[in-house]
């Protein structure tokens, strides 16, 4: 019998951004500009992908779920941007009345750097702590 593996989710909210991937498919003519993008905040993050809540599920006749569509997420990690693409594969509207409803997307991580990796695994592991890095560090003083 197999089982299902599922990565820990952490709970932690920080803002995050998100654009289009440009279409190089169609040579990029349909392509959105990048000045395109929803600002939200994350629910939850994980080694292989992120939750997060947006006011809207599009921006303007483009959705951000559906189709494989790549976008470009940069959280804000305590004072630290991490960039990634990700892709969209679930939303739901929440909310309890139409003026205040929101979209909590599930998205799975597609492509990071070493480098924002690094920091997006630090945050997961240790969350907003500033200063911790697993490390001591000492102050000597002058006298």
């Amino acid at each position: 019998m197999a089982e299902r593996v599922v990565a820990v989710r952490h709970k932690r909210e920080v803002p995050i951004k998100l654009s289009f991937e440009p279409n190089t498919r169609t040579g990029g003519s349909d392509a959105p500009p990048k000045i395109l993008y929803v600002s939200g905040e994350t629910a939850d993050l994980s080694h292989s992908g992120i939750a997060f809540i947006v006011p809207s599920i599009r921006i303007k006749e483009i959705y951000l779920v559906g189709e494989n569509r790549v976008l470009n997420a940069e959280l804000d990690l305590a004072g630290v941007k991490v960039s990634m693409k990700v892709v969209g594969r679930r939303y739901e509207q929440v909310g309890e009345h139409i003026s205040t409803a929101r979209y909590l997307v599930g998205a799975s991580i597609e492509e990071i750097t070493a480098e924002n990796r690094e920091a997006y695994n630090h945050f997961l592991r240790y969350g907003d702590r500033k200063g911790n890095t697993g490390s001591l560090k000492l102050r000597t003083e002058e006298r």
